[in-house]
């Protein structure tokens, strides 16, 4: 396994490592003036991913300023759909926005094959933050999850998932094979991530809250696992973080069983001792503390930065947060969460 002895990876593969190594979703992003002006330098979002000089510096840059374990690549889950043939463009201030499939009778899309060269600037990115990156610390490729960039290609936009649930069902056949062509283009996207220098991967799954079971099962699970299963059939063995963000405990249980990721996710709200609990078997965990720590600091920041050391010490834990770092998130606060981390008190 491509850099077994670096923390992370580490704990990846089943140990226990003190201090925990941590990173940061979305670490790279608006809450850092660096970043502010390197996104100035491209006219669109997707231009900005899709330069690899431009992408590699973003993903450096929160490296710089803290003592992180990881870097995650600079892109975005919506390149697959853009790449596969729908159109996609980010709306300032609302959010990524593309033409609703709902709206259409009969769905085209291009070959995955043809979707990954298209995405080649992705890899170079990959390829020149490999180049940049410390020994020590980890390259983490990732992609969206099946079901959630499928609900932003069923009604256009993020928000509520009505649309998107509606059409699932009213569309089965059709969401079905949509979600197989999204499991095979990731796959390949990923594993094209690891050939390009990423050590491991994760697969968010932003959408899986709110699922009965049934829905979890045939919309998060059963895409993910034929994922994973071509990723493996192209012959890349990188551990892979899963994060069914704010699914049921039980539902994580059943994901992790399903499809054997060597770490779950776990958002600001789950407890980590219930799903150790719950998952029967050796597993890392990451996660959880809350967002808003970034931003208030202080005693809040202090408080439940130990609260989530102490309740991930039952097993292997990457430190991380909840959901991603947010645009108002200061500096200080992040440098603190660092040092809190890096020197426990005793």
């Amino acid at each position: 396994m491509r850099g077994a002895n670096k923390a992370l990876m580490r704990v990846l593969a089943g140990a226990r490592v003190d201090p925990v190594p941590v990173w940061i979703m979305r670490q790279a992003g608006r809450y850092l003036p660096e970043y502010r002006e390197l996104r100035a330098r491209a006219k669109s979002f997707l231009d900005f991913c899709y330069a690899p000089a431009l992408a590699a510096e973003a993903t450096l840059q929160p490296l710089r300023r803290f003592d992180l374990d990881a870097a995650i690549l600079f892109s975005d889950i919506l390149t697959i759909p853009d790449a596969l043939g729908r159109r996609v463009r980010f709306v300032d201030g609302e959010g990524p926005r593309l033409d609703p499939l709902i709206l259409e009778a009969r769905w085209r899309f291009d070959e995955p094959e043809r979707a990954v060269h298209r995405l080649a600037p992705v890899y170079e990115a990959v390829e020149r933050v490999r180049m940049e990156l410390a020994d020590a610390r980890t390259l983490i490729g990732f992609a969206g999850g099946p079901w959630t960039v499928a609900t932003y290609m069923l009604q256009g936009e993020g928000g509520p998932k009505d649309r998107a649930l509606g059409c699932a069902d009213a569309r089965a056949e059709d969401v079905d094979a949509l979600l197989r062509l999204l499991a095979e283009a990731t796959a390949q996207h990923l594993a094209l991530q690891v050939g390009a220098g990423a050590d491991c991967l994760q697969i968010f799954e932003s959408w899986a809250e709110n699922l009965t079971d049934a829905r979890f099962d045939r919309l998060v699970i059963a895409p993910t696992v034929h994922l994973l299963e071509r990723l493996r059939a192209l012959g890349v063995a990188a551990p892979v973080i899963g994060f069914p963000r704010a699914a049921a405990p039980d539902q994580i249980a059943r994901y992790a069983a399903a499809t054997g990721v060597a770490a779950i996710g776990l958002d600001t709200h789950a407890s980590a001792a219930d799903i150790r609990t719950r998952i029967n078997r050796p597993i890392a965990l990451q996660g959880n503390l809350d967002p808003r720590a970034m931003v208030e600091g202080g005693a809040f920041l202090e408080e439940q930065t130990a609260k989530v050391l102490a309740d991930f010490a039952g097993g292997p834990h990457i430190f991380n947060l909840g959901h991603g770092v947010t645009p108002d998130a200061k500096i200080e606060n992040v440098a603190r969460l660092i040092a809190l981390i890096k020197n426990p008190a005793p």
